[in-house]
């Protein structure tokens, strides 16, 4: 059974994301745009495309059609779909400068990505593309509590980070 807590990791997974608590909902919206939310009730909310849509509602049985997207109560899909949903739906209300950043930065492989080192793997090479840190220089900006925020950059990625700017 999937839970809030996953929800709110999924949609926090991505940059900018503003998350929202007023009247008995979570929201989550990136640039003033609402693309996932948990009612009181147990349903979650995913704005998407009319095409995705159709394709949700035909994957999962108890989700509805709803304007601007989909509902499903939280309990009846599992972790993977519902990351992969909410994905989509924030790809689908962010500016799309961003949205194209993030594509590309989901193809980035480990050692392909400016200077940053292949030993760091391809989670936090993502992730540090997906955020626009490509180089050891804005590695160095940045806090070690700063790089771990960010969903796949972890401590031995963050020590591999500081070792190459040690030795640099």
């Amino acid at each position: 059974m999937t839970t809030s807590a996953q929800l709110r990791k999924a949609a926090q997974t991505d940059p900018e994301v503003v998350e929202d608590t007023a009247g008995g909902a979570r929201t989550y919206s990136v640039a003033g745009e609402e693309f996932a939310s948990l009612d009181a009730e147990g349903f979650v909310h995913l704005r998407l495309p009319a095409s995705e849509a159709e394709d949700m509602t035909g994957r999962h049985e108890t989700a509805q059609r709803v304007e601007h997207g989909v509902r499903v109560p939280i309990k009846d899909i599992n972790g993977q779909a519902l990351n992969y949903w909410v994905r989509r739906a924030w790809l689908s209300c962010a500016p799309p400068e961003r949205a194209a950043r993030a594509m590309e930065a989901d193809l980035a492989a480990a050692g392909g990505v400016g200077d940053l080192p292949k030993a760091i793997g391809k989670p936090a090479t993502r992730a540090l593309a997906n955020a626009g840190i490509t180089t050891l220089d804005q590695v160095a900006a940045l806090s070690d509590a700063e790089l771990n925020a960010l969903h796949g950059v972890g401590p031995k990625a963050v020590k591999i980070l500081r070792d190459a700017l040690a030795t640099r």
